[in-house]
């Protein structure tokens, strides 16, 4: 009898795959709308253990071995730099379970752009560009 491996079968996440929406979000919460915009969702100091940018944050939920995620780091922190009352927040996603579960967050990098009040306005998971990242900001900060 041929010997199976152990992950033999295991799927891939993101490659043709419909994701059914998370069953417990929590109460102040809403499935993202198109081009990852989320809405009633909030976060604050307490769920991030830091202080929110007095214009907008970028939320990035990492682990320890994500090359990706170091990369990203990079990229958001360059951006916080560039726009003033901007903050960079990395999560270790290990070390924080309970709000990656209940924020769906599947893979690192995923990153969340929060308005100055905390509302999630934008999410994306893997590495963004410096592009994608500025315009979502200008999404934040304009209250769009």
């Amino acid at each position: 009898m041929p010997r199976r491996r152990r992950n033999e079968g295991a799927r891939v996440h993101g490659q043709d795959e419909v994701r059914s929406p998370d069953p417990s979000p929590g109460p102040r919460s809403r499935e993202p709308g198109p081009g990852g915009a989320v809405g009633d969702r909030w976060l604050g100091p307490a769920d991030l253990g830091a202080d929110l940018g007095a214009r907008a944050t970028l939320v990035q939920f990492s682990s320890a071995f994500c090359a990706p995620c170091r990369a990203t780091r990079r990229v958001l922190a360059e951006v916080a730099r560039m726009v003033p009352g901007v903050a960079h927040v990395e999560v270790d996603a290990e070390a924080r379970l309970e709000l990656v579960r209940s924020l769906g967050v599947l893979k690192t990098p995923t990153v969340f752009v929060l308005d100055a009040a905390g509302r999630i306005v934008r999410r994306a998971a893997g590495q963004p560009r410096k592009a994608d990242v500025i315009a979502a900001l200008g999404e934040a900060v304009r209250g769009v």
